[in-house]
C-alpha cells in the first residue's frame, strides 16, 4: 500500500510536468445545500474516470457509485466528464476529493470542499430595558456556531458605531459576542439599534432593539394675547405652558421669579391671565414642570408699555376741525410718530411764513422802484421847463447834460 501511494505521488509530479489530463476545481457550499464535483479530462483516450472521498473510498467508478451513500448522485458521465453533486451537506464532508484517471502512467488530481455555516442565533441583549437621558448602557450582541467566524457591526439608525468584538471557538464553530457602550439622551428615545452580521453565507441578517429613554420635561411657555405680542398697560395677557418629557410631567406650575405673584393674576393648570396690565406686574413669570426624572422650567419676561395714544392732524383754514384716532402697537413707535408728526408741521408752517415774507418784501421792492423812476425822469427834464421857445430848451437841456458833472442823481 505504502508503495502504492508512493507510485501514485511519482505518476502526479511526473503528469505536472508533462501536463495534466486533469481539470477539476474547489467547492464552496453553505451548509444544507448542494455541492457539485466536476472530474474533465482535456483529452479523452477512453480511460477509466473514478471518483473518490476524502478517505480514499470510490464514489464512483465511472457511472458505477460502490459507495452506499445515495446523497452521491451522478449528473453527467461521458469520456471526458464525470460529474457528482452531494446534496445536504455537512461539515463532515468538508475536505479533499480526488479525481483519477486510469492511464499509463495514472493520473490524480484533487478538489476541495468547503462548508460554510452561518450563524445559528443572533441576539442582542441589553444592559437596561429603559435607560435615563445622560447614562451609558451596554448592548451585547452574540453570533452562535459559524464558520468561519463572522463580523458584527452595529448602528444606530442610519449612522455606523463601533464595537468591541471577542472570539470563541468550539470545535469547528465559532462564537462571536460584540459589545457596544452607548451614552443615550432623549433624541435616542424609540431609535432602533441594529446588529448586523457579514458573513460569507448570509446576506442582510440582522436583528434590532429599540431603546427606551426616560427624561426630564422640556418646557415652553407661549404668549395667546396680545396676538401682535406688544404688552399694554391696561390690556389682558394670557399665557400658556406646554411640558413634554418622559414619563409625561405630572406637576406643574407658575411662579414670580424674585418676587410675589400678584394677587389680580389668575393661574388655571397650565394658563396665566392678567386682565388688566399694569406697570406693578413688570418682572419675569416662571412655568416649572416634573417628573420621576426631574425638574425644568422656562421663563417670560413681561414689560408693560404705556397705554395707546391719539396723535390729531394738522388743522386747515376750514372751521371744521376733525382729529382722526389713531392706535399704536407700541408706544415707543407711537412717541416717534407723535414726533415726526410734529416735526412736519413745524416745517410747514416755516415754510409758509418765509413764502408770505418773500411775497411782501417783492411788492414793496416792487412799488418803491415804480415812485423812483419817475423822480428821474423829472429831473432829468428840468432845463427845458425854463425855455422860452423849443430851440432854448432844447439848447438848455443838452446843456444840463454837459453840466451833469454839477449836478448829482441819486438811484436807490
Amino acid at each position: 500500500m505504502l508503495m502504492f501511494c508512493i507510485g501514485q505521488l511519482l505518476n502526479l509530479d511526473t503528469g505536472n510536468r508533462d501536463g495534466q489530463n486533469l481539470v477539476t476545481e474547489d467547492v464552496t457550499v453553505v451548509e444544507g445545500d448542494v455541492a457539485t464535483i466536476s472530474c474533465r479530462v482535456k483529452n479523452s483516450d477512453d480511460s477509466v474516470i473514478q471518483l473518490l472521498n476524502p478517505n480514499r473510498q470510490t464514489i464512483y467508478f465511472r457511472d458505477f457509485r460502490p459507495l452506499k451513500d445515495s446523497r452521491f448522485q451522478l449528473v453527467n458521465f461521458s469520456n471526458s466528464e464525470l460529474r457528482v453533486s452531494l446534496t445536504n451537506v455537512s461539515i463532515s464532508d468538508e475536505g479533499r476529493y480526488f479525481c483519477q484517471l486510469y492511464t499509463d502512467p495514472p493520473q490524480e488530481i484533487y478538489t476541495t470542499i468547503t462548508v460554510l455555516v452561518p450563524p445559528r442565533n443572533l441576539v442582542i441583549d441589553i444592559q437596561k430595558e429603559i435607560a435615563v437621558e445622560g447614562e451609558e448602557i451596554e448592548l451585547n450582541c452574540t453570533a452562535m456556531a459559524s464558520r468561519p467566524a463572522t463580523t458584527i457591526r452595529w448602528f444606530k439608525g442610519n449612522k455606523e458605531l463601533t464595537g468591541k468584538s471577542e472570539v470563541e471557538q468550539w470545535s469547528d464553530m465559532y462564537t462571536v459576542t460584540s459589545q457596544l457602550l452607548l451614552k443615550v439622551g432623549r433624541e435616542d428615545d424609540g431609535v432602533p439599534v441594529i446588529c448586523l452580521v457579514d458573513h460569507p453565507a448570509v446576506k442582510d441578517l440582522q436583528t434590532q432593539r429599540y431603546l427606551e429613554v426616560m427624561y426630564k420635561p422640556q418646557v415652553r411657555v407661549s404668549q395667546n394675547y396680545p396676538v401682535q405680542g406688544l404688552t399694554r398697560e391696561g390690556e389682558p395677557l394670557e399665557l400658556t405652558c406646554a411640558a413634554f418629557g418622559k414619563p409625561q410631567p405630572t406637576d406643574m406650575r407658575w411662579l414670580r421669579v424674585d418676587d410675589e405673584m400678584p394677587q389680580h393674576v389668575v393661574v388655571s393648570g397650565s394658563n396665566l391671565l392678567i386682565s388688566n396690565l399694569n406697570k406693578t406686574d413688570n418682572g419675569t413669570y416662571r412655568c416649572e414642570a416634573s417628573n420621576a426624572v426631574g425638574k425644568s422650567h422656562a421663563d417670560y419676561m413681561l414689560f408693560v408699555y404705556d397705554p395707546p395714544t391719539t396723535i390729531p392732524p394738522p388743522t386747515t383754514t376750514t372751521t371744521t376741525t376733525t382729529t382722526i384716532p389713531t392706535t399704536i402697537t407700541d408706544s415707543r413707535a407711537g412717541e416717534e410718530g407723535s414726533i415726526r408728526s410734529v416735526d412736519h408741521a413745524v416745517v410747514g408752517g416755516v415754510v409758509a411764513v418765509v413764502v408770505f415774507a418773500m411775497l411782501c418784501l417783492l411788492i414793496i421792492l416792487g412799488r418803491y422802484f415804480a415812485r423812483h423812476k419817475g423822480t428821474y425822469f423829472t429831473h432829468e427834464a428840468k432845463g427845458a421847463d425854463d425855455a422860452a421857445d423849443a430851440d432854448t430848451a432844447i439848447i438848455n437841456a443838452e446843456g444840463g447834460q454837459n453840466n451833469s458833472e454839477e449836478k448829482k442823481e441819486y438811484f436807490i
